[in-house]
């Protein structure tokens, strides 16, 4: 559209931010989105132009006003997890599809190579895994594993080795984004791998229907991790308007946001790797389960976050 016409369309709603100023959280943080996405546009299409600066100073004010002694505010976490985390999920929705893409890809590849050589499997889980499930599997018990630490123990060390690898995940996007794909190629290549190895003993469909009642959470966890990686590394690689240390300060702090967002998720996991997995469960308690958790995934990181952008986009 024309630079007159996107002028026409909004400045109204910009005036009514500069002369009506609030201090509520939750209009605050639709501000702030609505007019990122304003300012998103006039970059691309009105590079130079006087309202690209207009709107670079009015979002950096409105962006100061959110995030100064916003810990002092009422209902802070409520505003975090209900508005503010998922803006930020659809803000970063291209970098989940590609995070996704490029776990997606690594699976195939690494089922690809499992069919291809007989060693693959034993170089990517190593021989011990491959040792101990063989014999599980000889045993009637092909997912005994899972079963062989106690449940808290088990808990703690899965977890808390989750979380460190969605942060690894996410500060290995410094090296501009290259360090995030070599993680989630690493993590696809060894699920496909994983996956590949018990569908050659004609064990598919129960290690899906085990692995993935913690699975769905976890890989979908490492895969937002990705995309926050990616977010921070291209805010260095693409800074727009912005001065590349202020841009990656930002991508930073938005990544991070993303990636704290998780540890619930990675302790939903932990508890259900520990405690449900090991349980010998009819089909459609598993289902269920599955079903519930990917729900959820759908919901909270893409449907969600849309609806409440698309709904303050209405408003406005």
């Amino acid at each position: 559209m024309r630079e007159a016409v996107f002028l026409k369309r909004n400045s109204e709603r910009w005036r009514s931010y500069e002369e009506y100023p609030t201090d509520d959280p939750d209009e605050l943080t639709l501000r702030f989105i609505s007019l990122t996405d304003d300012l998103s546009y006039a970059r691309t299409f009105y590079p130079g132009s006087a309202v690209l600066k207009y709107l670079n100073g009015l979002t950096a004010q409105i962006h100061r006003k959110l995030y100064t002694n916003r810990p002092e505010d009422r209902g802070r976490i409520k505003t975090f997890w209900i508005f503010e985390l998922p803006m930020i999920y659809f803000k970063a929705r291209k970098y989940l599809l590609y995070a996704f893409l490029v776990f997606f890809v690594a699976g195939l590849i690494g089922a690809l190579s499992a069919s291809k050589d007989q060693t693959f499997v034993r170089l990517i889980l190593g021989d011990s895994y491959v040792n101990t499930t063989l014999e599980n599997i000889r045993k009637g018990d092909p997912l005994a594993i899972y079963k062989s630490q106690s449940q808290a123990d088990m808990f703690l060390g899965i977890t808390v080795n989750n979380i460190k690898v969605s942060f690894a995940a996410f500060v290995m996007g410094v090296v501009f984004s290259a360090g995030t794909w070599y993680m989630l190629l690493q993590n696809g290549i060894m699920l496909g791998a994983f996956q590949y190895f018990f569908y050659e003993k004609g064990l598919l469909l129960e290690s899906v229907l085990k692995i993935w009642i913690h699975g769905t959470l976890e890989i979908s966890a490492i895969v937002v991790a990705g995309a926050a990686g990616m977010y921070m590394g291209n805010s260095v690689l693409f800074p727009g308007t912005f001065g590349r240390l202020q841009s990656f300060r930002t991508g930073a702090k938005t990544g991070l946001k993303m990636v704290i967002g998780l540890v619930p998720v990675f302790i939903t996991a932990g508890f259900l790797e520990s405690f449900v997995t090991r349980l010998t469960m009819p089909v459609w308690a598993s289902l269920l389960i599955i079903g519930l958790s990917a729900t959820f995934v759908l919901w909270y990181f893409l449907i969600y976050p849309w609806r409440l952008f698309h709904t303050d986009r209405q408003i406005s």
